[in-house]
C-alpha cells in the first residue's frame, strides 16, 4: 500500500496528475470515472474537476498501450509506450480483424482518415469519428468502429483527449503532444521496470511481464537497465523485485481504509492476488471472471467489501456489500473513506449497507 501511494512513501509523494500517473508508468482506465477517482485518492483534496482541468493541461491522456487496455500514461511517453509495449498487441491484431470482415489495408486507411479530419489542433467524439469513417466508405458497425478507433491509437495516431461533458474525444498525438520523450529501447524498459516495481513492487518479474505485455526477455533487461534503483528480496521464498527505499522504511501499523474504484492498480498489477483478496471473495470482485473488476472497500490492505456508486443530482448513493466481519468502528471509517469520495464528486452522501457474506 505504501508503493501504491495508498500510505505514504517514505521518499516522495506526488502532488500533481502528472507525478502519479508517472509514479506508476501507468494506470488501467478503460472506465474513465475509475481512473480520475484512482487519480483523485492519491490526490488529497482534490476534486473531480481538479483532475479533469489537469487531463486538459495535457499532464496524462489515456491510450491503449498494453495488452490491448485502456490505460492513462504520462503525455510525453505515449509514443514510447506504444512503441515498445504496444507493438505486440499489433501484431496480434490480424486474427481480430479477419473475424471482424477488416484488412489491414482498411485499417491503414481509417487511421489516415482519421488523421486528416483532426489536423489543425481538432478535437472530435468518438460518434463524430465514427461518422467521418463512415462518410468515407468506411463501415463502422458492430465491433468494427471500436476497433479501428483502437488502430489508430495503436499506430500513434491519435490519443483519447478528456471527455467533453459525457462524450469521449480523440485527438492527433503529435499535435496533442508535440515534445514527446524518445528514449532508446533499453532505456525505455528500465524506466517502465523501475516504474512498475516502485509502484506495485516487491512482486516478480513475471508480473512485470503480465502487467506490460512484455515477452520474459525483455522484462528481464528492463530489470537489468534499472540497475540500483531496483533490488530483490525474497517473499515467501518466492524471488521478488522491488524498490530499495522501501526496504529501510518504519514497519507502522496498517490499519488503512480505502474505497478503491473497481480499476485500480491494487488489484490490475498482479497475477497473484492473495495478499490482498480472499480466494473466497474472487468472484464477487470480478463476477463472471469477465474482467470487469467491481469497486472495493480496503481495511489493512485486504478487500473485505464492495461498493456500488449512483450518481444523482442532489447526492450520490452509495451501496456497500461487506464480504467479512466489518465491525462498527471499520464501519464508520469506511463511512470516512466514502466522505472522501462524494467530496471528489462533489455531492453529498447516502450509505447503505447490505447484509453481507463471509
Amino acid at each position: 500500500m505504501t508503493s501504491l501511494l495508498l500510505r505514504p512513501h517514505p521518499t516522495t509523494r506526488p502532488t500533481d496528475v502528472t507525478g502519479v500517473v508517472e509514479w506508476f508508468g501507468a494506470m488501467q482506465a478503460q472506465d474513465v470515472a475509475s481512473g480520475l477517482w484512482s487519480l483523485g485518492l492519491r490526490l488529497p483534496g482534490w476534486t473531480q474537476a481538479d483532475v479533469h482541468q489537469a487531463l486538459e493541461r495535457r499532464e496524462a491522456l489515456r491510450t491503449w498501450p498494453m495488452r490491448g487496455t485502456v490505460h492513462l500514461v504520462p503525455s510525453r511517453d505515449a509514443r514510447w509506450l506504444l512503441e515498445v509495449t504496444g507493438v505486440r498487441a499489433l501484431a496480434g491484431a490480424e486474427r481480430r480483424r479477419a473475424f471482424l470482415g477488416l484488412t489491414e489495408a482498411e485499417a491503414d486507411r481509417a487511421a489516415d482518415v482519421l488523421g486528416e479530419a483532426l489536423a489543425g489542433g481538432l478535437r472530435m467524439t468518438r460518434a463524430e469519428c465514427l461518422g467521418t469513417l463512415n462518410a468515407a466508405g468506411i463501415e463502422t458497425t458492430g465491433q468494427r468502429g471500436y476497433h479501428l478507433l483502437w488502430y489508430a491509437a495503436q499506430r500513434g495516431v491519435t490519443c483519447i483527449a478528456p471527455h467533453i461533458g459525457t462524450e469521449q474525444t480523440f485527438a492527433l498525438l503529435d499535435e496533442w503532444v508535440p515534445d514527446p520523450h524518445r528514449p532508446d529501447r533499453d532505456e525505455a524498459l528500465g524506466i517502465l521496470a523501475v516504474r512498475y516495481f516502485r509502484s506495485h513492487g516487491p512482486t516478480t518479474r513475471q508480473d512485470f511481464a503480465g502487467w506490460t505485455g512484455l515477452t520474459a526477455a525483455d522484462a528481464k533487461r528492463g530489470i537489468a537497465a534499472a540497475g540500483a534503483a531496483l533490488t530483490t528480496v525474497s517473499v515467501d521464498g518466492v524471488e521478488a523485485v522491488v524498490d530499495p527505499a522501501l526496504l529501510d522504511a518504519p514497519r507502522s501499523p496498517v490499519d488503512d481504509v480505502h474505497a478503491l474504484p473497481g480499476f485500480d492498480e491494487y488489484l490490475l498489477g498482479y497475477k497473484d492476488r492473495s495478499l490482498m483478496l480472499d480466494e473466497a471473495h474472487k468472484q464477487a470482485i470480478i463476477p463472471g471472471g469477465n474482467g470487469v473488476f467491481q469497486s472495493t472497500v480496503v481495511c489493512g490492505g485486504r478487500v473485505v467489501g464492495t461498493w456500488k456508486r449512483t450518481l444523482g443530482r442532489t447526492r450520490v448513493k452509495v451501496a456497500v456489500r461487506p464480504l467479512a466481519d466489518v465491525d462498527a468502528d471499520s464501519r464508520a471509517r469506511v463511512g470516512v473513506a466514502l466522505e472522501a469520495y462524494a467530496t471528489f464528486v462533489g455531492l453529498p452522501l447516502a450509505v447503505e449497507w447490505a447484509a453481507g457474506t463471509s
